[in-house]
């Protein structure tokens, strides 16, 4: 299996995506997977820079392929002009080489949008797939949900929600291997009459499916672990994303400023520091794996911007565990199935 990953997208590239490909696939790293995948790694990016910073690392005898890129998107350059202009950067020859079945899944941190711009323009839809989506892992106090959209779509219908509801049910089912997962659909109420048009619209097209429908839940549920994918459209799943990331890190500082007040809480802290170091994995971004984009031919990965090694890393992982499973392939046969090919 190649994992594509653009070496030079994110807030701190080229840097953390090198030391994550590294994570991945040294020999001597705990965090291999290789091992595990079987996976070769392309590193996308400006060649010269690459090969630099790999003989920093002492890792330029490692199996790691680089494509050459002579240009980067930014992060805060529009997407649509930048993937017009800048045909030569990483994202899009990352896309391509997907597109082209060179790499079987592309990992960026990059300019999001610009990732979505190239998959639309460059990849295929699924058969039968209305709308790609943005599916993201989240933690909960049991298992971790995927919620979706978490903004590729910021205006849907009730025909694009079910869709979703489709692609995270084949997702979890064969990537975190629960056997009927619980779909739910985010709203402001549990009541069947709750939420706007759209969600009632959505509620009774998923009453009558064949997925394992659970009804509505609200904002205060999400980390219960009720459900295992919850369905909103990209407007609110981003803000629900954001904001989850923010109270994640809010607490583990606040946490960290109320330890250093006194000698005693710092030794509570110590014996403590196994049980704090379990809850910030739970929560913390770099344990997720990216988000994948669902409903196009290929397997790509968004990662947070601000992406360290094992972030990366574990974006690497997830897009290996995507492959293997043929989720896609899952995907197709769910849409397809009994006409939900949806007109």
């Amino acid at each position: 299996m190649k994992i594509a990953l653009d070496a030079m997208g994110g807030d701190n590239a080229p840097g953390p995506n090198i030391d994550g490909a590294i994570l991945a696939i040294d020999p001597d790293s705990r965090e291999n997977i290789s091992r595990k995948h079987n996976i070769e790694i392309v590193l996308v990016g400006k060649k010269d820079i690459i090969k630099k910073e790999l003989i920093s690392r002492g890792a330029q005898t490692l199996p790691l392929e680089i494509h050459d890129a002579s240009e980067v998107i930014a992060m805060d350059e529009p997407p649509i002009e930048a993937c017009t202009k800048k045909t030569g950067s990483s994202i899009i020859i990352g896309v391509n080489l997907l597109r082209d079945g060179k790499v079987d899944a592309f990992v960026s941190a990059g300019n999001s949008g610009a990732i979505m711009a190239a998959a639309a323009i460059n990849l295929k839809r699924i058969r039968g797939v209305r709308r790609p989506v943005i599916a993201s892992s989240f933690p909960t106090l049991e298992e971790p949900c995927v919620i979706l959209d978490v903004g590729a779509n910021a205006e849907c219908k009730p025909k694009h929600l079910f869709q979703f509801a489709t692609m995270g049910e084949a997702y979890v089912k064969y990537v975190f291997k629960r056997r009927i997962p619980r779909v739910a659909l985010l709203s402001m109420g549990r009541e069947e009459g709750k939420g706007n048009r759209l969600v009632q619209d959505t509620y009774q097209m998923l009453l009558k499916s064949d997925l394992n429908f659970i009804g509505n839940i609200e904002g205060n549920d999400i980390l219960k672990g009720i459900a295992d994918v919850i369905v909103c459209d990209g407007f609110v799943g981003n803000i629900v994303l954001k904001f989850g990331e923010s109270v994640a890190r809010s607490m583990l500082e606040l946490l960290r400023q109320e330890v250093e007040k006194s000698t005693i809480r710092k030794i509570g802290a110590g014996i403590m520091r196994g049980a704090f170091r379990d809850i910030r994995k739970k929560i913390d971004y770099e344990e997720v794996g990216g988000a994948l984009l669902l409903g196009v031919t290929g397997t790509c990965i968004i990662s947070h911007g601000v992406s360290n090694a094992k972030a990366i890393k574990n974006s690497i992982n997830t897009a290996a565990e995507f492959v293997e499973q043929d989720v896609n392939k899952h995907i197709e046969n769910a849409i397809n199935k009994g006409g939900l090919m949806l007109k």
